[in-house]
């Protein structure tokens, strides 16, 4: 199927997804602009994409890895993960893309070394991370996008303490223009704090 995003630039509108009322996403636009930037993707990389919900990332990432690479989306409700595969397969990364029902961080061990891994905010955090860790290659990235304060200070708190490099916390706060009668109107978007690290630092 031909894809409908005929661009390496990320950022593909949110209403080019298919959306589903009790499935969380896509993830916003812009918000995925900066999550692929800061995960430094290259073609051929390994991706893993945790808590994938309607696979707006999913999407972005194998976008940007391509054929040669692989992206692992996984989701714990069945509804995400038929959603993720309809947007997969809408956008023609479907040979890219293995999407996976199962919890984490139990169902990680499945997957092989990753260059970076993409999270969601979860209630399980920590413990996810630490999964992650044994996961990631050398100077593989990791970004958590968090909706609430208290899982972007759990996420910088604990990746401390595995002994991550280079942490990054990005604020993001988005308004979008709406026309009305009298002109544009600014609507915001919920922020997002978007904490980024690199699992070591190897030769620059």
């Amino acid at each position: 199927m031909t894809t409908v995003w005929n661009y390496k630039t990320p950022g593909v509108p949110d209403e080019y997804f298919f959306v589903d009322e009790n499935v969380p996403g896509p993830t916003k636009e812009e918000v995925r602009v900066l999550t692929i930037s800061k995960s430094r993707l290259n073609e051929g990389d390994v991706v893993i994409d945790v808590g994938c919900g309607t696979g707006g990332l999913t999407v972005e990432a194998a976008l940007q890895v391509g054929i040669p690479g692989k992206v692992y989306a996984l989701d714990d409700d069945v509804a995400a993960v038929a959603l993720t595969q309809r947007n997969v397969e809408k956008f023609g990364v479907k040979d890219t893309v293995v999407v996976t029902l199962g919890k984490a961080p139990e169902s990680l061990s499945i997957f092989p070394m990753a260059d970076a891994v993409l999270i969601g905010g979860t209630a399980n955090l920590r413990e996810i991370l630490r999964v992650v860790q044994t996961k990631l290659k050398q100077n593989g990235r990791i970004v958590v996008n968090a909706i609430l304060l208290e899982t972007a200070t759990t996420a910088v708190d604990e990746l401390k303490n595995l002994g991550f490099k280079n942490i990054d916390v990005t604020h993001v706060s988005v308004s979008k223009g709406k026309q009305i009668k009298s002109g544009t109107m600014m609507l915001a978007r919920n922020p997002i704090t978007i904490v980024s690290a690199i699992k070591n630092l190897g030769e620059m």
